[in-house]
């Protein structure tokens, strides 16, 4: 028995619910994802693995999982929440133009950003934490001929 396997054991048990395959889905599918997921993306992903799986039951598990701190939701400017499991570090996102999904890139990427938190800004502003979302183009997309460029 894996640590995932004893960690979801002790998520039924703590919340007193029933270990179901439709579950164990959605819940492996947010834990396997390269990136945030929103609703409509677990349900897609997670119906590959839970034929007949319904809407309902990723909201009402996603629900769960939340009350759990199985997940945290991610929230993106003008976008539904989007969700992904606790416990990855301090990290930013990404988002593909191309193909828009999102990925988690593994670091802070202090490096362009150096604001350390605790910076006072002009005005008096304190920084206490940061988020940084990054825009552009996946490596399997920008390996793709970019359609809009104009040729050289």
């Amino acid at each position: 028995m894996g640590i995932e396997d004893v960690d979801r054991g002790r998520w039924y048990t703590a919340r007193m619910q029933r270990q179901t395959a439709q579950r164990h889905a959605i819940l492996d599918t947010i834990r396997q994802a390269a990136g945030p997921l929103s609703i409509p993306q677990i349900h897609a992903r997670a119906s590959q693995d839970a034929p007949g799986l319904g809407l309902a039951t990723v909201y009402r598990t996603v629900k769960l999982l939340l009350a759990t701190e199985h997940i945290v939701a991610v929230d993106f400017p003008g976008e539904e929440p989007h969700y992904e499991p606790i416990g990855r570090g301090h990290h930013h996102h990404f988002r593909c133009l191309s193909c828009d999904h999102w990925f988690e890139l593994d670091r802070c990427l202090g490096c362009l950003v150096a604001i350390p938190d605790g910076t006072t800004l002009p005005d008096g502003f304190v920084v206490e934490a940061h988020h940084l979302t990054l825009y552009g183009r996946c490596p399997r997309c920008a390996a793709e001929p970019n359609p809009t460029a104009s040729p050289a």
